[in-house]
């Protein structure tokens, strides 16, 4: 019960955050990635400023050894890059330059806005065929 309290807590914050610094707004995320036009570099500094409490936040929880629910940390994914990375990598870096969507901010605007539910939709679609492919082998 006490993990699902605090994921809920985290969820919030990160939604709020997103709401607050207008990362909901897909026009503001393509501004940033657009420097030849009308380029809006507050979504670098929402991504310093999230860095900047995520990364001592981490680097505490490691020293601690255990989560804030007092659970085991789990271990740390594979630091392995591999065609399967790399690819999946750059298919959510071309939806995000071209829908201005990135997964928090969708599900944020699906109750409002008709582009963020038909990403929602090619997101689960492109979740279940990435788990339909094989699964690397392990080296």
């Amino acid at each position: 019960m006490k993990r699902i309290a605090f994921a809920v807590a985290a969820g919030l914050l990160f939604g709020l955050g997103l709401a607050v610094s207008g990362m909901t707004n897909p026009d503001k995320v393509l501004n940033f990635l657009d420097p030849a036009g009308q380029w809006d570099p507050s979504l670098a500094l929402v991504m310093g400023g999230a860095l900047a409490v995520s990364v001592p936040g981490f680097a505490w929880l490691r020293r601690r050894g255990r989560t804030l629910a007092n659970e085991a940390l789990p271990a740390p994914p594979s630091s392995r890059l591999d065609a399967r990375l790399l690819v999946g990598s750059a298919l959510f870096g071309i939806g995000w330059g071209i829908a201005g969507y990135c997964p928090g901010p969708a599900l944020a605007n699906l109750t409002h806005a008709a582009e963020a539910i038909v990403f929602v939709i090619a997101l689960l679609a492109g979740s279940r065929l990435a788990r339909l492919l094989p699964a690397p082998a392990n080296r």
